[in-house]
């Protein structure tokens, strides 16, 4: 039995969406809340004291790149055997861990934790996703998925985080589900066929998430420099 210790978060989707696409029998574990990503139990499993984190049997993984790796791995499914097929899916999956994530992530600090005290640093980090977002409708020009026409782990990375602009009040900030630009077709097209999938939907309510005010709490504690975790 695997065991996730998970949020509700992009990062944390990513292994629930890929643990129900794969079939694997899995335990949930909520890793933020109470501070339980700080506790003794947790930390000598990831001193980083971040979520996700895996463990199978006497296995442990943290970072969800890596951990979505090793599911495929694992499997067998979602990362193809061909060297060059193989090689695209790990260079998308190093642009989401790379450019997508930490952006929004910080576009959720400056604009949603810190309430836009510094419109300047907002602006910047909305700039680069919005960047982010045309980079990644270029991409998708005549493919149906990120490494090309096999759906994989690339997909599963970027989905939670291209989600945030259509579902969390931090997208009113960004172009793509504004409707202040018509340039994101591909990738629109894309983020509405990957929600279309049972197992997409299935994880994304794994798990259940917080209120929006506690889940804003937990993610000032865990992941703003002003929180606990960095004292």
């Amino acid at each position: 039995m695997i065991d996730l210790y998970t949020d509700a978060t992009p990062n944390g989707l990513k292994i629930s969406i890929a643990l129900e696409e794969l079939g694997l029998q899995y335990k949930v574990h909520k890793g933020l809340n109470d501070g339980a990503n700080t506790r003794p139990e947790f930390t000598t499993m990831n001193p980083n004291q971040k979520i996700p984190l895996l463990k199978d049997s006497e296995v442990i993984v943290s970072e969800s790149g890596a951990i979505l790796f090793y599911l495929a791995e694992k499997s067998g499914t979602l990362l193809p055997k061909d060297l060059l097929k193989r090689t695209k899916v790990i260079e998308m999956l190093m642009l989401q861990m790379s450019g997508l994530g930490p952006n929004c992530g910080q576009l959720l600090v400056w604009g949603g934790a810190w309430n836009n005290e510094h419109p300047v640093a907002t602006q910047r980090y909305a700039q680069e996703v919005n960047r982010l977002f045309n980079v990644l409708n270029t991409l998708l020009e005549g493919h149906e998925y990120f490494a090309g026409d096999e759906y994989s782990i690339a997909d599963i990375a970027f989905f939670p985080w291209v989600r945030m602009a259509f579902v969390h009040p931090i997208g009113e900030m960004l172009e793509l589900a504004t409707g202040k630009s018509t340039k994101h077709a591909n990738l629109i097209a894309w983020y509405e066929r990957i929600g279309q999938r049972e197992a997409v939907q299935r994880g994304l309510l794994i798990p259940e998430a917080n209120p929006p005010e506690v889940q804003m709490e937990i993610f000032v504690n865990a992941v703003v420099g002003l929180g606990g975790l960095h004292k």
